[in-house]
């Protein structure tokens, strides 16, 4: 009963991870530079839950869920705002010149949450309430069902906007050949500024779904970022779906080996198996090979 306890903890995270990851390729395939503002993106989406709930009167208590349209709508504007501050102006110049914008939009994010709501971890309101329910003498957290939940109804309307909308293979067309996607009259620029608010709007929900089981800090950001550029390794570069496989892998090893050792353990070994991928198959997991023609 407790590998079933166990698997569901590291399906919620993994959910969660996924939507990081994802939202960090999602603009990654609009921009082909790596926004390294993404984790500081998530903290964001939680701290805007906290701010929400903040601003409730006293004795209501709204579920995240509620919440979470609101949460979406912020995280978007801060992609746009860092798409069109950190990336538009340099897009031309070198990728190191994005490197250091989205990392100098992160720090101003990380300071200004700091500043405005402290350093101490914080809670935003659960999804559907707390406590849980027995199955088969396993004891089944709501919080971690309705986060997989959610990641999923989430991943799932993403999906149908990618595939089965206009904005959405216009987006696809841009990010496989932005010259030609200009020659047949899509405007790239506001598909890539889609990207950043699409890809940014899912790091904040993902902040929310992490902000109550897993608390939440200013300083969250670096190890968040991390971890979507190991999900992003370990899936292969610009996949989605080897993004979420890699976030799914992720969680799975974390809360092993930390219930099999500790997290310290679980922290060493997961950069050691990153290597060992890398070194023996560095297109990732899920990726292709690149074969290149004589």
């Amino acid at each position: 009963m407790l590998i079933a306890q166990l698997l569901l903890n590291a399906l919620a995270l993994g959910a969660a991870y996924a939507l990081v990851a994802i939202g960090f390729v999602l603009v990654l395939n609009a921009t082909t530079a790596v926004n390294f503002a993404h984790g500081e993106s998530v903290v964001a989406g939680g701290f805007a839950a906290v701010a929400l709930a903040l601003f409730l009167p006293d004795g209501i208590a709204l579920p995240g869920l509620i919440l979470l349209p609101g949460v979406l709508a912020l995280s978007a504007i801060l992609g746009l705002a860092i798409g069109a501050l950190a990336y538009l102006p340099i897009r031309d110049r070198p990728p190191v010149s994005v490197f250091v914008t989205t990392i100098a939009v992160g720090i101003i994010i990380a300071n200004g949450l700091n500043a405005t709501f402290g350093a101490a971890p914080r809670t935003a309101p659960p999804l559907v309430g707390t406590g849980g329910f027995e199955l088969a003498g396993a004891v089944l957290s709501r919080q971690s069902l309705a986060i997989i939940a959610t990641a999923v109804a989430l991943l799932g309307g993403l999906a149908f906007l990618l595939q089965r909308t206009q904005l959405g293979r216009r987006f696809r067309a841009c990010s496989q050949d932005p010259e030609m996607a200009r020659a047949l009259g899509i405007r790239v620029t506001r598909m890539t500024l889609a990207g950043f608010m699409i890809g940014t709007a899912l790091a904040g929900a993902a902040g929310l779904l992490l902000a109550h089981q897993f608390f939440v800090t200013p300083a969250d950001g670096a190890i968040l970022i991390l971890k979507a550029y190991i999900a992003v390794v370990i899936g292969g570069w610009g996949s989605l779906r080897g993004a979420a496989a890699g976030a799914l892998l992720i969680a799975l090893f974390e809360v092993g080996v930390a219930a099999l050792a500790s997290q310290p353990v679980a922290e060493g070994a997961l950069y050691v198996a990153v290597l060992l991928i890398l070194l023996f198959r560095p297109q990732g997991l899920f990726g292709e090979t690149q074969q290149v023609r004589a």
